[in-house]
């Protein structure tokens, strides 16, 4: 089972989100669900930087590819530029994922907590 939790400040904008764990849909190498989850949400990551503009020194991110981890946190002072941005980006991320849940509800778990 994959526990995905999203952080969102009081203005609604996504500050962190936290993944842990395989889904267990298929086979190690070949678990298509599993994949999913990972090029949404590490695209996200990639994203903030590239196209947001965050500098990458300036993101908190963690990666542990055996344990199915991935864990990204937001500076807290970010341009209206750039947090234009990373509204959309991960808002986007969480449109793919919550789409994932609904189809995969046994295999994904989305949870809410607001900072």
């Amino acid at each position: 089972m994959t526990r995905i939790t999203i952080l969102k400040n009081r203005n609604g904008s996504i500050v962190e989100y936290e993944i842990k764990g395989h889904t267990r849909y298929g086979s190690f190498g070949k678990d298509i669900l599993c994949a999913s989850i990972s090029i949404l949400s590490q695209t996200a990551l990639i994203s903030l930087n590239e196209v947001c503009g965050i500098e990458e020194n300036n993101i908190y991110y963690l990666i542990d590819e055996k344990k199915g981890y991935l864990k990204v946190s937001l500076p807290s002072e970010l341009s209206k530029s750039q947090r234009d941005k990373a509204d959309i980006v991960l808002k986007t991320m969480e449109v793919g994922l919550k789409s994932l849940v609904d189809i995969y509800p046994d295999y994904i778990t989305l949870k809410y907590r607001e900072v």
